[in-house]
């Protein structure tokens, strides 16, 4: 979920990637920021099962459409629409669980050759944190990585194997055809017709009452069915974001005839 070859298109946030080097990038140094402007008009992100029962608890998870499906947390219900960010990219209220996939930018771990298993430590080059500026945490020192390096690659290994893990998690949730086309309507008190949701995946809340035998079995050993209430008391939070983004300003034109208002 968050690596891919260089030829196949970024995931969200990068606009390129260049993998971090001792001899091109020997002077560089980070400059980390309680803000990020670019978060403001971020509406989704991935996230990994690690992260389900903080993330349930302020912002709903569904999971992708299409055909790689994965997990996202839902900042917003509309493309451009971030609640939890204010426009500058601060937070905008305390205790919000920030997910751990805005957390590694501008770095991750890629695959510099597509047939290659070995990856390697990039970052977006177009970010304003990471440069040759006078101040900041150095990311070498006499040729070799520091701490601050070192910890960065740490996190993104660790991202990497939470990635793993939520993509058997989900792997799972398709094989017992758990997923289903998933659909909210809200309806404001002062609008003549509802904003209708769709564009993405939730568990399937009949079929999982009916689930038997190993499957049932498995799902509990292997700790499955706690994320999966997770996701499934997180889809009450839509209508939360709907009314932070209402209170905002952040709210699309009135849907005309009721076209559905798609969540990616």
């Amino acid at each position: 979920m968050a690596s891919v070859p260089p030829a196949q298109p970024l995931p969200i946030l990068y606009n390129e990637l260049s993998p971090l080097s001792s001899t091109e990038h020997g002077a560089y140094k980070l400059q980390r920021s309680d803000v990020a402007p670019f978060l403001s008009k971020v509406h989704a992100v991935p996230v990994t099962i690690d992260e389900f029962i903080m993330t349930q608890r302020c912002m709903p998870i569904v999971f992708s459409g299409g055909e790689h499906t994965v997990p996202l947390a839902l900042m917003g219900l509309n493309d451009g629409a971030n609640v939890f960010v204010t426009d500058e990219g601060g937070l905008a209220e305390k205790n919000i669980y920030m997910p751990a996939y805005i957390r590694r930018y501008p770095f991750m771990l890629a695959r510099l050759q597509a047939d290659s298993q070995e990856m390697s430590l990039c970052f977006d080059p177009t970010s304003d944190v990471i440069g040759e500026f006078d101040e900041g945490e150095p990311l070498f020192d006499a040729g070799q990585p520091t701490d601050t390096t070192k910890g960065l690659l740490d996190f993104c290994e660790q991202f990497e194997t939470a990635g793993q893990r939520t993509g058997a998690f989900v792997e799972e949730l398709v094989k017992a055809d758990l997923l289903m086309d998933g659909e909210v309507s809200i309806q404001p008190d002062d609008a003549d017709k509802p904003y209708i949701y769709r564009g993405f995946k939730m568990v399937d809340e009949k079929k999982l009452k009916e689930l038997r035998g190993d499957t049932a079995r498995k799902f509990i050993q292997n700790g499955i069915l706690p994320l999966v209430y997770a996701h499934l008391m997180s889809l009450s939070l839509m209508r939360d974001v709907f009314a932070r983004q209402v209170a905002q300003g952040k709210m699309p034109p009135q849907p005309a005839d009721q076209q559905p208002v798609t969540v990616n």
